[in-house]
This record gives C-alpha cells, structure tokens and sequence, in this order.
C-alpha cells in the first residue's frame, strides 16, 4: 500500500528516532466495548494513520495490539511503519472502575532510571513522559548521571489552553511537545465541568472552518500541527477517523494562526481534581 508522501509527515525525536505529527488517540470510556478499540484501530491504520498511542490506564493494549498485528500480517503496514506509544501505569494508576486518577508517589527520577533501564535493553526505541510540568522536566534534566532526555511530554493541549510557555520551554530542550484533548472534552465525560464551553463550538473556530471549507475539528489540529506540536486525534466514528486525516490538505494563514491563539484562556478540561493535594501533582505551576 503506497501512502501520499504528505501523510507521512514526521518530526525528528532527540533521539534520532521520527514521530509522525498525526497520531490516533484509542481511550474510551468505560461504557466503550473492548472489541472496537480492535476495529477502530485497524480501520485508522486503513486510512492512513501510522502513529497508535495507547496506556495501560486504558484497559485495551491487547486489543490495539492485534490491530496492529493484523494489518502487519495482510500487509498494510510493515512494524517499522507504526510508531506506538505506551504508558506503564507508574506514574498515574487507575483507582476504581470508573477509571478515577491518582498519582502514585514513584519518585520521578527513580521512574525516570527505570525506562533508560528499558532502553537500554532494547525495550522500547524512546522514552518520554506525560502531564510534566516545566519543573518537573527540569528535575528529569538536571538528573546526575542522566542518561536520555525525554522525547516528548504529553498534555492536554488545545486552543483553550494552548501551553504557549511549556511548549517554548519544551522546544528549548528539543522536547516535542504531544498534544491530547487537542479537540476539547466530550459533554459525556463525568470530570468534564459543566460550565466549561464546548471547543468545537466555537465561533471562531467555526469561521475559520467555514472560510477552508473544513471542520472546526480539522482546524483545531491543523493548528498543533503548525505550530510545531505532534498531535492526538482520537475518535471511535469512522467517518471522523477517515476526516482528521485530512488535516494535511489545508494550511492556515498567519491571520487564522493569529486568531486561534487569540483564544487561549487557560481551560483544562483533564485536571485530575482527585490528586490535587497530592505532592506531584502537575498542575499546581503555571506550565
């Protein structure tokens, strides 16, 4: 199967390794039967997707992997193709069966030695982090004897909460900054505030989608995509996994890029409330 060279976008890791900018987001909640994260997957790898990010937290590895398996084995795709992306549950763990978070109190340098271990026996090509904030990249950084900086650090990031500061501060450290939430928060979610504005609903948004004649959904990723950030697009309806993956016919203008900045206010529809008092907790710093 011959992709058009522009699907195949990448970014380079400092670890030489290449991550592709547009990547297939598989959690879904609770409710989701297992067996279409199975489906789901195999059908975005299909259409063109080649970067799979999936975590324990999820409860469906086993079902992304025999997607991944499957079109390996009809020759969609060789292994080589797929960047995949896991996250070991130190971190961040699951505490009931509503999928509630809490932070676990592994130190984060000790975790960080952990993964170098698994680099280092060939256990996975490149190692990163999630829901850092600069503080606590810079402990990782600063580590004595550190080995491997981290590739990337993934975050909730959208036009509402653009992470302007952590992404010049990641780029600073030649740390690709990884954007998940990049559509905002489903009204379904059970932590989503109420209160909170729907980001696909958005005027401007929507202007901008109209004048490209695309979706605010496609604008909201093409955005991450220009500015320099790998982007997460997750979603369960086909309709909607063969769209994102039109996010590479367009191109904003300065003017569209200018406008959707103009939107930041701070709103972070994944804040873990739950851990707050926790020590580690990230989202105690501005970025």
């Amino acid at each position: 199967m011959t992709m058009d060279p522009k699907y195949q976008k990448k970014v380079k890791l400092n670890d030489g390794h290449f991550i592709p900018v547009l990547g297939f987001g598989t959690f879904a909640p609770p409710e989701v039967p297992k067996s279409e994260a199975l489906e789901v997957t195999k059908f975005a790898i299909e259409v063109g997707f080649r970067h799979i990010d999936c975590a324990y937290l999820y409860q469906n590895e086993e079902q992304v992997g025999q997607a991944i398996r499957s079109k390996i084995a009809d020759g969609t795709v060789k292994r080589e193709d797929i960047f995949y992306t896991s996250k070991p549950g130190e971190a961040i763990l699951p505490t009931d069966e509503n999928g509630k978070l809490i932070f676990d109190s592994v130190d984060l340098c000790h975790t960080w030695e952990a993964l170098e271990k698994c680099k280092d026996a060939g256990l996975t090509k490149s190692i990163g982090v999630s829901n850092f904030n600069h503080k606590q990249l810079e402990r990782i950084l600063n580590k004595p004897g550190l080995k491997y900086k981290p590739v990337c650090n993934q975050v909730e990031c959208h036009p509402y909460l653009n992470q302007s500061k952590l992404l010049e501060f990641c780029k600073s450290h030649d740390i690709v900054l990884v954007a998940y939430g990049a559509l905002g928060a489903q009204r379904t979610l059970q932590w989503m505030n109420p209160n909170f504005p729907f980001l696909l609903e958005d005027p401007v948004l929507s202007a901008i989608a109209k004048k490209h004649k695309q979706t605010p959904a496609l604008v909201a990723l093409r955005y991450q995509i220009q500015r320099g950030v790998v982007v997460l697009a997750k979603s369960y309806n086909k309709k909607r996994i063969k769209e994102n993956i039109q996010v590479f016919d367009f191109e904003l203008t300065p003017e569209d890029m200018k406008a959707i900045e103009g939107l930041n206010s701070n709103i972070r529809y994944y804040d873990f409330q739950q851990a707050v008092d926790h020590p580690e907790y990230p989202y105690s710093e501005e970025y």
